[in-house]
């Protein structure tokens, strides 16, 4: 891909900073408002300047959730480039800084893409269908949240403190977590519906949760996070990805202690891989018998314990790679 034009934005909630990278260095800035109105004039702008085109430029910003919505929108739409990069990514390779602001972000980004160019990767936006289960988990985490910020110091108090207290308290929130509870289950039963409704997520569903350990919480994170197991293909990035593979620090003759993962992982998905391993453990089979072996020999429990969630990830790739549902007593073709 041949580019010429490196475009910095830097992304807030009401404003885009602009800045634009040749082999020249900064050649343009502007500011504009978070819409698309303002975005599309930008373009024109854009369009202007010496020997621009749509094909030989890249648009380069940083992940920053929902704020990323009408610029990616408009983008796409207007068939730019567009790369979506790691914030850690863009911060680590700019060394020591001084200065800080909106418009020297912007600039910063520009260059990153510039003297990065040979790592673009180029954004594509996800099935409508996967945006609605991504807003629909989000909100079903939300849900849990508040329940949990309701419920465990009720436990609390009922364990610690006056038991009349407690009784008290429970009866001024027991509406609320009634509703609460109620909407949890409305969102529990719009997800299953729109996992049904979709045939390629119907499919995906029924692999991935045919492993023993893994519902339909960890198979929905799973997918999202892999983009239905597109973008993250590999099952040792998506390890990566959810901080469950330890790295070592060696350097010589020294080692800097145990492996380690990387505390910069996605952490909520750690967390359900956490509780798939745990589940898993309940039930007779290899994952149990692995664990209490490992146990016996002496090995840490938390170690073996990550290494299942490694196993169940690999487990994960496997059966959809094959298409084909989990098998116990599948044992690989010798070739």
């Amino acid at each position: 891909m041949d580019i010429r034009h490196f475009i910095g934005i830097d992304v807030s909630k009401n404003t885009l900073d602009w800045a634009v990278y040749t082999n020249k260095g900064i050649v343009w800035q502007t500011q504009s408002e978070n819409s698309p109105t303002a975005i599309r004039a930008v373009i024109k702008q854009l369009q202007a300047l010496p020997d621009f085109g749509r094909s030989t430029c890249v648009v380069c910003m940083e992940h920053t959730g929902l704020y990323n919505a009408h610029a990616l929108d408009v983008f796409f739409q207007a068939q730019l480039p567009i790369w979506l990069e790691a914030s850690l990514h863009i911060k680590q390779a700019g060394g020591l800084q001084r200065g800080k602001s909106d418009s020297i972000d912007a600039q910063r980004i520009a260059e990153y893409a510039y003297r990065f160019q040979d790592r673009t990767r180029l954004w594509k936006p996800a099935r409508p269908v996967m945006k609605k289960l991504a807003e629909f988990t989000r909100l079903r985490q939300r849900l849990q949240g508040m329940i949990s910020q309701l419920k465990v110091p009720l436990a609390e108090q009922k364990r610690f403190g006056d038991k009349a207290l407690t009784t008290q308290l429970g009866q001024h929130c027991s509406s609320s977590l009634k509703a609460l509870l109620s909407d949890l289950k409305g969102v529990e039963k719009a997800i299953k519906q729109l996992i049904a409704d979709d045939p390629t997520l119907k499919a995906l569903f029924e692999l991935v949760t045919s492993i023993p350990g893994v519902g339909q919480v960890v198979a929905t994170e799973l997918i999202l996070a892999s983009d239905e197991f597109k973008a993250i293909d590999d099952p040792k990035k998506l390890a990566c990805h959810a901080g469950v593979a330890p790295f070592e620090h060696s350097s010589g003759s020294s080692v800097r202690g145990k492996t380690r993962v990387n505390h910069h992982a996605r952490k909520s998905l750690k967390t359900l891989l956490h509780m798939a391993a745990m589940s898993a453990l309940q039930m007779p089979g290899e994952l149990q018998e692995y664990y209490q072996r490992k146990v016996k020999e002496g090995k840490n429990k938390m170690l073996v314990i990550n290494a299942l969630r490694n196993k169940l990830i690999h487990r994960v790739y496997a059966v959809v790679k094959r298409g084909k549902k989990y098998n116990k007593n599948y044992t690989p073709t010798l070739v």
